[in-house]
């Protein structure tokens, strides 16, 4: 079985930041350079707002060290420009840095020295390692192996499952601890905010305890400010919170709201002809249907195509009987920005209150959860 991805390793900033910062603080960031190209190193802050950005160039000494102090009013994002051959993104916050870089291509060595954030990180890679290299995990990699020589399907998925649930899941349980006594800062914001190791539903807590600790310790901090927002928009879709609304037209143009399912279960589920993971789940939503369709559950499916032909042509080809939605605005449709729509396949299951009770249910574990609900209901 191929390992799961090391999720902490995050698209573009190296953690480097340490909690708390007193206006005007200054910050030593010197380093060397194994492979000195003409020009100059250049620091440049990176901004979402409309002030301006610091900007500075760094010389490099004889012995090809470098050393510059910057002064800073609260915590923030900076990038380092080797020689426009290699850049890497930063966080300066409290704690001095001392970096080393080859620069002399884009994915040439580097290393950061001298932050508690860039020390958490590793902590939490050891941890997700040490699971993917745990007997057990091996051994149902060895399972995996044989059963994909097989061609068998349904093992696959079991072992799949399996991995997620007792090896994966119990390392990032300890990683959420480790991260739960971690100070606030920008590295750590960062990290929740755009790692996908830790699922947003699974973790909630995890995400609310530290909006709640951003706001009270960074309440003008404007990456603070960001992540509270963003924390804000997960808690509308979260499990226990009412379904935002959607109104929507089919095919045929007429609009259909999700509210006119009121007293069934339904499940809300965003997908297009163009997404393949849509289409090989859909053999499972069509046996969910028709197996409980006459128990009082319903689908409203929104898609997030384009073109009306295309969306139409896999409403028929995947045999989707059910009300099918959708504006044809791709990403930009309403629903898809109220429900957080990050990628599909997407659902949530709502109750006959129309709260949702589930989330991306796949497979099994749709129709596990239906006849758990059901079965109530009756």
């Amino acid at each position: 079985m191929k390992h799961v991805r090391l999720l902490f390793i995050l698209a573009g900033f190296a953690l480097v930041a340490c909690s708390g910062n007193k206006p005007g603080k200054e910050i030593t960031i010197r380093g060397r350079v194994t492979y000195p190209q003409p020009g100059d190193i250049v620091l440049s802050e990176v901004r979402k707002d409309s002030q301006k950005p610091y900007e500075d160039t760094i010389k490099l000494k004889f012995d090809h060290t470098f050393e510059k102090k910057i002064r800073i009013t609260e915590p923030g994002y900076y990038k380092l420009d080797f020689y426009k051959r290699q850049f890497i993104n930063i966080v300066l916050d409290k704690s001095d840095l001392d970096i080393t870089a080859d620069a002399n291509e884009p994915d040439g060595f580097f290393e950061i020295k001298g932050s508690p954030d860039q020390d958490l990180v590793l902590q939490l890679q050891k941890i997700v390692e040490d699971a993917q290299k745990s007997e057990a995990a091996l051994a149902i990699g060895n399972e995996f192996e044989g059963a994909s020589r097989e061609g068998n399907e349904t093992k696959i998925m079991q072992l799949q499952k399996r991995y997620q649930e007792e090896i994966m899941f119990k390392a990032y349980d300890s990683a959420a601890s480790l991260v739960r006594k971690a100070p606030v800062s920008l590295g750590l914001i960062y990290l929740l905010q755009n790692s996908s190791a830790f699922d947003k539903d699974r973790y909630f807590s995890l995400y609310l305890e530290t909006s709640d600790r951003a706001k009270k310790e960074w309440p003008e901090n404007l990456y603070s400010k960001e992540f509270v927002s963003y924390v804000d928009r997960l808690k509308k879709t979260a499990i226990g919170q009412p379904a935002p609304e959607i109104s929507l037209p089919t095919p045929e143009g007429k609009v259909v709201s999700l509210s006119s399912f009121k007293g069934k279960y339904v499940l809300v589920d965003f997908w297009a002809k163009w997404c393949g993971p849509c289409r090989q789940e859909n053999p499972n939503v069509v046996k969910a249907y028709k197996q409980f369709n006459g128990k009082g559950f319903e689908i409203l499916g929104v898609s997030l195509d384009r073109v009306k032909q295309d969306w139409i042509a896999a409403i028929q080809e995947d045999g989707l009987v059910w009300t099918q939605v959708s504006d044809l605005k791709y990403f930009d449709c309403q629903a898809a920005k109220d429900y957080n729509i990050e990628g599909i396949p997407f659902s949530v299951l709502v109750d006959p209150n129309g709260v949702i009770i589930a989330k991306n249910l796949r497979g099994i574990d749709l129709q596990k959860k239906l006849e758990e609900v059901l079965n109530k209901k009756i």
